[in-house]
This record gives C-alpha cells, sequence and structure tokens, in this order.
C-alpha cells in the first residue's frame, strides 16, 4: 500500500489525514503500508491543482519540512508497521541517460491528459519540460517499491493511473488506484494546503484546532464529519438528519465536531478544555483562566508594539506584525492595536490577543 507525501510544509493536516486514516485501516487488515517522502520530487514542484508550475524547494527547505513528519503521521499510522521511504534514495541515483530511457516510455499526448496542462496549453501558458517530469517520477516511484495499491487525493488520479501504465511497460502488475475525497479548508473554497493558510495541522495546540474548526462555514460541517472524523457512517447522517430537521443547530453540530477532532488528536481532557477555553474567550469574551506570560527586557530603550509582537513570535518581521494590526487581529487589553508603531510607557501586566485564541501577558523584567 504506497503514499507519497511530498514536503510542501513542515506541517502535515487534516487533509493529509484523510488518505492516512484510510492507509491505517489496511493496516489493520494486514496489509504493509510504505509511506513515501517526496524529498526528491519536491525539488522539481508539483503543478496539481495550479494554473502555474508549484516553485521548486531548495534542499535545506526539504530536509526542515519533512523532520518531523514520521512523528506527526504516528498520530493516525501504526509506524511500528509501517515502512518509511525517501525517493531520493532512487531518483538520487539516475544518470542523465536513465532519465532519458524513462521518459520514453510516455508520449507527450499522454502527459497532456492532465488536466491542469491541457489548460495551460490551450490559453498558451507555459509548461516547463521539467513539469513533466514530476508525474513521471512519482510513477517510477511506484515501480521501485512494486506498488500492489496507491492511494491518493482526487486530484491525483492522473499521477496514479501514469504509476499503473509505468509498472507494465516494466513488466510489473499494475497497481490499483485508490482516490479519496479533497477535504476543503477553513475557508471552505479552496482546498486545505498550506501554501493557501486555511489548514488544521495534526500537531495544532487544542484551543488552537478547536476554534479553527469552529471557523469553518456551516455548509462543510457534514462534510467534515465524513472526512476528518473517525464517527461511523450511521452517527454523520444523524447529524445531516438533525440539521436539515431544525433539531440540532449548526453552531451547536460545529462544537459536537470540534469537541471530536481535537479528541482524536490529544484526547479527552484537551478536548474538553479547548471547548471551555473557546467558550470563555469566544463567546463570553473573557480572557483564559491561565495566560502563558512573555518576559520583556526594555534595556533602556522604548519597545514599539511591532517589536514585541516579533519577539512573541506572533510575527516573523515588522512587516508582518504590520499586516496583522492592519487585519485588525491583535488586541491590547481587549481593544484592537491601531498602530504597530505604538509604544507604551510600562507594558507591564498588559494582555495581548492574537485573534480569538492566542494570548499572552506582558511581564517587564
Amino acid at each position: 500500500m504506497k503514499l507519497g507525501i511530498d514536503p510542501s510544509g513542515p506541517l502535515l493536516h487534516l487533509g493529509h489525514a484523510v488518505v492516512l486514516r484510510k492507509l491505517r485501516r489496511f493496516q489493520e487488515f494486514g496489509h504493509q503500508a510504505i509511506l513515501i517522502v517526496g524529498d526528491f520530487t519536491a525539488q522539481i514542484g508539483d503543478p496539481t491543482g495550479l494554473s502555474a508550475a508549484r516553485p521548486p524547494r531548495t534542499t535545506e527547505q526539504i530536509r526542515s519540512d519533512m523532520a518531523t513528519y514520521e512523528q506527526q503521521a504516528a498520530a493516525i499510522l501504526d509506524m511500528k508497521k509501517a515502512v518509511v521511504r525517501y525517493n531520493s534514495e532512487w531518483l538520487g541515483r539516475l544518470s542523465f541517460a536513465d532519465v532519458i530511457r524513462l521518459a520514453s516510455k510516455l508520449t507527450v499526448a499522454r502527459m497532456l491528459e492532465r488536466d491542469d496542462f491541457t489548460k495551460r496549453f490551450q490559453a498558451n501558458a507555459p509548461i516547463g519540460l521539467h513539469e513533466f517530469l514530476y508525474p513521471l517520477t512519482v510513477a517510477y516511484d511506484s515501480v521501485v517499491i512494486e506498488a500492489d495499491v496507491e492511494l491518493g487525493g482526487n486530484e491525483q488520479l492522473f499521477n496514479l493511473m501514469l504509476g499503473r501504465r509505468l509498472q507494465e511497460e516494466f513488466k510489473q502488475p499494475p497497481q490499483i488506484c485508490m482516490t479519496l475525497p479533497v477535504l476543503e479548508g477553513t475557508d471552505g473554497v479552496q482546498r486545505m494546503g498550506k501554501s493557501l493558510n486555511n489548514f488544521i495541522a495534526l500537531s495544532e495546540e487544542p484551543p488552537q484546532m478547536f476554534g479553527k474548526v469552529m471557523s469553518i462555514p456551516d455548509a462543510l460541517i457534514t462534510r467534515y464529519w465524513r472526512l476528518a472524523t473517525t464517527a461511523p457512517k450511521r452517527n454523520c447522517e444523524n447529524i445531516e438528519a438533525e440539521m436539515t430537521r431544525g433539531s440540532l443547530s449548526a453552531r451547536d453540530a460545529k462544537l459536537q465536531l470540534a469537541h471530536e477532532i481535537v479528541r482524536l488528536y490529544h484526547g479527552d481532557t484537551d478536548a474538553q478544555a479547548a471547548q471551555d477555553h473557546f467558550e470563555r474567550t469566544v463567546v463570553r469574551k473573557e480572557l483564559p483562566a491561565e495566560i502563558p506570560v512573555h518576559t520583556l527586557s526594555r534595556d533602556g530603550g522604548e519597545v514599539s508594539l511591532g517589536k514585541l509582537l516579533v519577539d512573541i513570535g506572533w510575527a516573523g518581521s515588522n512587516r508582518e506584525a504590520q499586516r496583522l494590526v492592519q487585519q485588525g487581529a491583535i488586541k491590547i487589553d481587549g481593544g484592537r492595536a491601531a498602530d504597530v508603531r505604538q509604544v507604551e510607557s510600562s507594558w507591564n501586566g498588559k494582555v495581548l490577543q492574537k485573534g480569538n485564541h492566542q494570548f499572552v501577558r506582558i511581564v517587564e523584567s
């Protein structure tokens, strides 16, 4: 059972969990799960679902991204029984002559069957030759490990089918391709993705995970119940029926959903604490029972709000801090911050808030 994941960022999210959970089910029935981390293919850039090529990533970015993948995948997979492979093991050893021989087994017409390539070709949008190599190398992964079944999202069907084709060229039995629905992100429009910043990470802290689930559009509640939880089909159908009848409000269905998703990854105690945090801070607009402390050392100089946000770790730069303030995402003692250049005579004891779920109390040393 093959599942490929490219390191396009350091976090696995609920979108990944849809296929990871299916892979876990196959594990439970005694099949061998092989998780392939595409550390080599990430250097090419997968254009799937995009109108232009995805920028390739550097070796350093890739190494940083995949550092904790196994640990995160362990939230769903039985990693003691899974095999993790990195496709640089075999792709990095191919010579240019090897690549030419591999490319000769497929045609340009075949590659243009892929929807995003076809649309860009018809629109006279550029398609780099290297982009054809991405599905080719993913397909070659199936040849190397002699996959019987490959899992992926619906948008990956072309790549999976190409694996079948290439296996036939290498006189192997063609793999079965199993695709699963793609989960939409918190914006309710685009598929969940790190580059779109609409994702809910598997390692998200419980209050943030709970709050993000509560932010999804009502139209996605039943879809999240089906794809992002392990609830039995009958339970999901009952929730949908109750919402249709009006006996269960969208808010209550979403509260149950958020509780269930946090419980899956953090346990019952943290799920209840996250719900209490949400009710206190978002519904009743109160401060959390426990607030992290940030110690500020002035060193004799003034400290602006922008610098403080960078020091806390809520912004990576003054420009990002300015964007947060302009978006209204930062509050000081409950009041919305207006200027990133704001300087206080004393920050001591003030509570800063980012969004609905992140708080910190400033203590001056």
